[in-house]
């Protein structure tokens, strides 16, 4: 099969750091046009040669020659891109958030059900290796759990009455980030700078809750500090919980992110995509590692896993402290996803497989961030049900 060629809408360094480097090192995929209505931005991209460049996004998705579109402009500027592809009939890879409202992210959901396009959005947790495989095995374990034989049981506990079923599961997310890291896009309007990233970031872990839950959210609790940390406990019918810690304050020199998993008498850990851990499941790996990206120091840490990236991670610290360049802190990067959810697209887009992250998958999630946000403004719990199209915040 010939390689697809793809548009880039948008242009700024999320597109240059993953999604067009990535289009570049597919066989399966050209990036063909790059479009821009900043210039800077352009140019920029203009260093990995497409075969086109415009500043005008109808041009680029009405050229005979793209056969489909990565949308990765900001979330307020969405629909008319996806509009105009699906138009065109072709395919559709957005990043996340999918909308800035229910009421666009609704509208974005009609116009891709519509046409019938292939339709991704960009929640890459779901197409990381490690968190891949974390949800599988705690997937699996649920399903048919095999209780180990050493576990302790103290007398009388056939009696006791824990008031629902003692295998629900329980989700806890942990996430490490640095405000000074922020674009000044993530506060643009009135929302995010009431509840910081609620919705643009918290997506990607209450995507991820949804996955692994595998349940319809009710309602939800947030209390925060600020626009910069937040606490937000999910609770799912079918008993299930969510308990997500957005902490801003934090540092790049430790892993950003603890996904931890509990339930049926198990745990399955993933560590920032570095490692999967796994306790109280008969015949699982007890740990795996998993390989880095951009790995300038393979000689430090050669084990890999938190230990080696950990290694990595000083070494590199030290690198940006004596050049004065704060960028030479990202070195052997964990595999959060972007590459390989580009690839299973592309089969999707084959018919080769099933959706990878559908539309409506982003839809719930959006709305639970939004029912998160509505709990932190108003200082109480509330059910994602009362999110509607017209809901103010």
């Amino acid at each position: 099969m010939k390689p697809m060629n793809f548009a880039v809408i948008g242009c700024g360094m999320l597109a240059r750091q993953a999604h067009i480097p990535n289009l570049a090192t597919l066989g399966e995929a050209r990036f063909h046009t790059a479009c821009d209505i900043n210039e800077d931005n352009l140019r920029a991209a203009e260093a990995f040669h497409p075969q086109k460049s415009t500043r005008d996004f109808r041009e680029a998705v009405s050229d005979a020659e793209v056969d489909a579109v990565i949308v990765a402009t900001t979330e307020t500027f969405r629909i008319p891109i996806i509009e105009a592809a699906a138009a065109a009939g072709k395919p559709v890879y957005t990043e996340k958030p999918l909308a800035d409202t229910f009421a666009n992210a609704l509208a974005i959901q009609t116009i891709v059900e519509e046409s019938g396009i292939p339709f991704c959005v960009g929640h890459n947790r779901r197409a990381a290796p490690a968190m891949r495989d974390a949800q599988a095995v705690f997937s699996r374990h649920r399903k048919a759990p095999q209780p180990v034989p050493w576990r302790f049981e103290r007398p009388g506990w056939e009696t006791m009455d824990v008031g629902s079923d003692p295998g629900v599961p329980v989700i806890a997310i942990r996430i490490n980030d640095d405000w000074k890291s922020w674009k000044a896009v993530h506060l643009q309007n009135d929302l995010n700078r009431r509840v910081g990233l609620l919705l643009s970031e918290g997506t990607h872990f209450v995507d991820l809750a949804n996955w692994f839950l595998e349940s319809e959210p009710l309602r939800v609790l947030c209390s925060g500090s600020g626009v910069l940390n937040h606490a937000i406990i999910i609770h799912y019918a079918n008993g299930g919980m969510a308990v997500i810690t957005m902490a801003s304050t934090g540092t790049f020199a430790y892993p950003k992110e603890l996904l931890e998993a509990i339930g049926e008498g198990a745990i399955v850990v993933c560590n920032h995509m570095l490692e999967v851990r796994t306790a109280g499941i008969p015949g699982a790996e007890p740990l795996t590692r998993y390989p880095m990206l951009n790995d300038r120091h393979p000689e430090i840490g050669p084990e890999g896993g938190l230990s080696g990236w950990l290694a990595k991670k000083r070494a590199a610290c030290e690198e940006a402290a004596q050049t004065g360049d704060p960028l030479r802190q990202f070195a052997a990067e964990p595999d959060k996803g972007h590459r390989r959810m580009l690839e299973e697209f592309i089969r999707e887009i084959r018919g080769q497989r099933g959706p990878v992250c559908p539309v409506s998958a982003a839809v719930l999630a959006t709305k639970v961030c939004l029912a998160a946000a509505k709990s932190y403004l108003e200082g109480r719990t509330v059910d994602v049900a009362e999110i509607v199209p017209n809901t103010k915040l």
